[in-house]
């Protein structure tokens, strides 16, 4: 914990130390350097394209490269530094025509899925911790339906063995549809478990009702809504992860697509001044 600590007053020193070097160089060289926006420009397009290497490090961790936890920081710090080298580089304003708005909106896009994404990879872990034991992502359907196949199976044993249609008539009235429902995947992120916790509430309820026979079945379905719970909460955090990454990587490649344009265009059309 306390190299962790250290290690982050170190990477923000650096990253403050950076920007003041950047607004101070630029303040002091862009009134007598017209193409101030082609340095700042490239720079950007450098940084960009820094970003963009650490998804190809974590495709090839047999290279010896530093581990994907000293990128991740790397990546970070360097992508709060793109801020403000961004802001410099528009002049500290909105950018106008319609390219160039989509190319600003783009990197903001990026830059916003990038934060949101640091901070939930690292709450996830901790939820799927407090799950219990973890599931391979795509091994979750199958067990998701070993737990359905067994709670039908013990409400229709449930019947001989007790001669009673008490509990597979709170089956097929409560249960039937929870165990083959993943779930919903926003309200499992936040941590809301209001359909199994009724669930729950209504096992609790039935039990007082049951006899000595229908009690152990109960029970175990009560453990195995219980593990349903868990395998819901970890597919509905996983699946998040997946999706970050499907909006993060996407939205970085059209934005490094995008001003490889931008700088077609600035070198052919324009007197060379970026954005402006």
């Amino acid at each position: 914990m306390r190299f962790f600590v250290q290690r982050r007053i170190l990477s923000s020193a650096l990253l403050v130390a950076a920007l003041t070097v950047l607004f101070v160089g630029h303040s002091r060289l862009a009134p007598g350097l017209r193409q101030i926006a082609f340095l700042t420009g490239w720079a950007l397009l450098a940084v960009c394209l820094f970003l963009t290497a650490y998804n190809a490090r974590k495709k090839l961790p047999f290279l010896p490269l530093g581990t994907s936890r000293t990128w991740l920081q790397i990546h970070a710090y360097v992508g709060y530094f793109s801020v403000g080298l961004f802001a410099v580089h528009t002049g500290w304003r909105w950018p106008s025509g319609w390219f160039e708005e989509t190319l600003a909106a783009l990197y903001l896009a990026v830059m916003v899925s990038g934060v949101f994404g640091l901070i939930w990879s690292r709450i996830v872990p901790r939820r799927l911790t407090a799950c219990g034991d973890e599931v391979v992502f795509e091994r979750i359907p199958i067990i998701r339906r070993q737990l359905s196949e067994r709670a039908e199976q013990l409400a229709l044993d449930s019947v001989v063995s007790t001669r009673s249609a008490a509990i597979a008539d709170f089956y097929n009235l409560h249960l039937a549809g929870y165990f083959v429902d993943p779930g919903g995947l926003w309200t499992l992120c936040i941590g809301s478990h209001k359909v199994s916790r009724r669930l729950l509430d209504k096992l609790d309820d039935l039990q007082r009702f049951l006899n000595a026979d229908q009690k152990p079945i109960l029970s175990e379905l009560i453990t195995l809504v219980r593990r349903k719970e868990s395998l819901d909460e970890q597919h509905a955090l996983q699946l998040s992860l997946r999706l970050w990454l499907f909006t993060h990587i996407p939205l970085t490649y059209s934005l490094i697509i995008a001003t490889a344009f931008h700088v077609v265009l600035v070198f052919g059309f324009s007197s060379g001044v970026g954005f402006r």
